[in-house]
């Protein structure tokens, strides 16, 4: 999957051959990765992939999950002249997009350390990105939530408009799914809440609910409910992570760590 990935981002560059190579001979070339911001290293994994089809010997000096700073040497290349250059931009892409996802995630997981809570991603990735982008937040510390539909049942506030009643939809799909799965319940409300974990759900998710409102569910969840796992979502942003770490969620979601991660600044130097 990783090996398809990077050909067709690659072919997607290259397009009918580059144009630059029609010049000159190629020549025996190294070069640089170099950091022009701070961060956290994602993407070794598919550069490696690429690096290994194309014929170029990579040495990382600093690899997936590990931090940098502005100035330092992130991998150094070598290879054919022609190769190294066809590659640059798609190495280059590939670095910086799963490098920042990892280094917003990273500053979401510094906050929370202090607490007993997980950070998790969400569906909210671009189009047949979602493996790249979810191994990009793991790089960052964060865990992955659901990959797809069939991962575990999560029933939303749009499903309820179809659901007469909780607990005998859940009794059914116990039935049906795999036994394995978990089924998960988005509540907006305590009310929702409360009747999600009495209809038998997994996990509750606080949906858009205040930190006090968090609370609630969480001391209701401990007195009567307390092996029912609660996750905290919406609106979770730096400024607001903290706040839900404290009331005793096992786990906060935020699909902003993909969403709203804006690129580092890194370049390629030849030698």
């Amino acid at each position: 999957m990783i090996e398809k990935f990077v050909n067709e981002a690659l072919a997607e560059d290259v397009g009918r051959g580059d144009l630059y190579a029609l010049v000159e001979p190629a020549i025996a070339a190294s070069a640089k990765i170099i950091a022009k911001s701070d961060g956290v290293v994602a993407g070794e994994k598919y550069i490696n992939t690429l690096a290994k089809i194309q014929n170029i010997d990579i040495t990382w000096l600093k690899s997936d999950a590990q931090i940098f700073v502005c100035g330092e040497t992130i991998a150094t290349l070598k290879g054919s002249s022609h190769t190294l250059l066809r590659c640059e931009r798609t190495i280059l892409d590939m670095l910086l997009h799963a490098s920042s996802i990892a280094t917003l995630t990273r500053k979401y997981v510094d906050i929370i350390s202090p607490y007993d809570v997980k950070l998790l991603d969400t569906r909210k990735t671009r189009p047949l990105l979602r493996i790249f982008e979810k191994y990009a937040t793991r790089c960052g510390g964060a865990v992955n939530h659901r990959m797809g539909l069939d991962d575990s049942l999560m029933i939303k506030d749009t499903h309820f408009k179809t659901i007469d009643n909780l607990g005998n939809y859940i009794r059914d799909a116990r039935k049906v799914i795999p036994f394995t799965a978990k089924i998960e319940v988005e509540a907006e409300t305590f009310f929702i809440a409360g009747e999600a974990m009495q209809a038998g759900a997994d996990i509750v998710m606080c949906d858009n609910m205040t930190p006090a409102q968090v609370e609630e569910v969480v001391l209701y969840r401990n007195e009567n409910f307390p092996y029912t796992l609660l996750e905290a979502s919406g609106n979770i942003s730096l400024d607001t992570i903290e706040m839900y770490a404290k009331t005793g969620v096992d786990a906060i979601s935020s699909g902003s760590l993909i969403h709203q991660a804006n690129w580092i600044d890194l370049s390629m130097k030849m030698d």
